[in-house]
């Protein structure tokens, strides 16, 4: 046990390459480091370092699913602890496999340890991504957002192709320790050229920015989540966001989620006509969060234009929170979620049409999937995504969900507008620079002019393809049969 708490201190250290602390070159020197505790390992015990390192990152970087479950779902502290133990655990499973598979494959083809090390982990971080729906939170890629030089490379390999330059560049860094000195400069040479060519690539434009300003409004109405949903306070919000909407006038005004709690067909007539007026006379329109009945049996998280009535349905639901999987609704009876047992909304949702402006719209933590918001980002020219963190209260989730949306802008070239309850409300720009952020917890407007911008980055053109097909290429070279050296003749 003490041999792979080292290992346990690597992944608590990992959480400070995240947002809100942003140290990207930690994770080099951390992925290094276990780099180097990794390589001569057997499988079996490469999966327990690999499992050390992910309970530490997770139990450090996802603490908030507890804040989540106990404070504000209701279950009791024990158990919110155990299942955020549990969960961790489970994450934890994806670097323990990641590493396992690492050794085995090294101990075939160890010349090729480096691109078998970032290739285990970029597929790791991609499997995190699908199975059981998916939760890439505290991907690797993900800490290289600006000012890395890797974040020049999103636009064209997306978040799990800079996890796999990340461990590629930690491992040159960890192979060069100790190593001969033609190892050494092959490995420093790679790092280097990494580097370099991150930041070329920043300084290159994969869209046309189009040439009408479009004024927005991006309301943040700071409503407790404890009191959100109670029946004599439903005015509280109602009030806020009709003084926020009228003093803050804009082309696009966005409300967050779930902005309003009531379904919206139960919101008064009169009250939606009021709080978009401001937004029509600029020539434009107000999005509002709220669960839209479709069909009166079945519901939706949803975005609605007051105006047009166009409206967007959230398709990627949170389990525990908006469905519940088959076989866990016991669960509920532990939880007091408002809402938790929501429809999906339809696959390939248009975007919606704002003065003159295409709006992708995605809904909480739909923006961590990189290649669904590529695909809804083709026919957009501005992305928008409204959350409701106040679930997680004064926890690293809000910063953190910032930093993968500073990902999604990068990826797609898109100007990313985000509107939430509490926090990170914010205006991101094409390149992945926050350029306006309110301070969380309040109550305000954020206004600002931005462009909307046409063209289609590699990303978005390829999504994840190259990456898997790259991976699968090292993988393809570890496992070639060594050529057999020609025997020598006797004497």
């Amino acid at each position: 046990m003490k041999t792979l708490l080292p290992a346990f201190a690597l992944g608590l250290a990992a959480v400070f390459a995240f947002a809100p602390f942003e140290q990207f070159w930690l994770m080099f020197v951390l992925l290094a480091l276990l780099f180097r505790r990794a390589r001569g390992a057997a499988p079996t015990r490469a999966a327990r370092i690999g499992f050390a390192f992910g309970l530490g990152q997770f139990l450090a970087g996802v603490s908030w699913v507890y804040v989540s479950m106990h404070e504000y779902g209701g279950m009791a502290a024990p158990l919110a602890a155990l299942a955020t133990l549990l969960f961790s655990a489970y994450l934890a499973l994806y670097p323990a496999l990641a590493l396992a598979a690492f050794a085995w494959l090294r101990a075939r083809a160890e010349r090729f340890d480096l691109l078998a090390f970032a290739a285990a982990l970029a597929l790791a971080d991609m499997a995190r991504g699908w199975v059981f729906t998916g939760f890439p939170w505290l991907a690797i890629g993900y800490s290289q957002t600006p000012p890395s030089p890797l974040a020049g490379f999103a636009p064209l390999t997306g978040t799990y192709g800079l996890s796999f330059l990340t461990a590629l560049g930690a491992a040159c860094i960890g192979a060069a320790w100790r190593a001969p000195p033609r190892r050494v400069a092959a490995a420093l040479l790679t790092a280097v050229v990494l580097v370099a060519a991150g930041w070329l690539l920043r300084g290159i434009e994969w869209t046309v920015q189009r040439p009408q300003a479009l004024s927005v409004a991006l309301l943040q109405g700071n409503i407790e989540q404890s009191l959100k949903w109670r029946p004599d306070l439903v005015n509280l919000s109602l009030a806020r966001y009709v003084q926020l909407a009228r003093d803050h006038p804009a082309q696009l005004v966005l409300l967050p989620e779930t902005a309003l709690p009531l379904v919206y067909e139960r919101v008064p007539e009169d009250y939606i006509g009021m709080i978009a007026a401001p937004a029509m006379a600029a020539g434009g329109d107000l999005l509002i969060g709220a669960v839209r009945g479709g069909d009166g049996e079945r519901y939706y998280n949803s975005v609605i234009a007051a105006a047009s009535g166009a409206h967007y349905d959230k398709e990627h639901l949170v389990p525990f929170g908006e469905y519940t999987p088959p076989l866990f609704s016991w669960t509920l009876r532990l939880l007091h979620i408002p809402m938790a047992d929501l429809a999906r909304g339809a696959a390939d949702q248009p975007p919606i049409s704002v003065a003159g402006e295409r709006v992708g719209l995605n809904i909480c933590f739909e923006d961590l999937f990189g290649a669904s918001i590529a695909a809804a980002a083709a026919p957009a020219s501005l992305l928008a995504n409204v959350s409701n963190t106040a679930w997680f209260g004064h926890s690293a989730a809000q910063p953190q969900h910032l930093q993968i949306a500073r990902m999604r802008a990068l990826e797609t070239g898109r100007v990313m507008l985000r509107a939430t309850n509490t926090g990170m409300t914010a205006v991101i720009d094409a390149d992945g620079r926050v350029r306006a952020a309110l301070e969380a917890f309040t109550s305000a407007a954020l206004r600002a002019e931005v462009h909307g911008r046409d063209g289609l980055t590699p990303y978005m053109r390829w999504r994840d393809y190259p990456v898997l097909l790259l991976c699968a290429c090292c993988i393809a070279l570890c496992l070639r049969p060594a050529r057999a050296l020609p025997a020598r003749p006797m004497a």
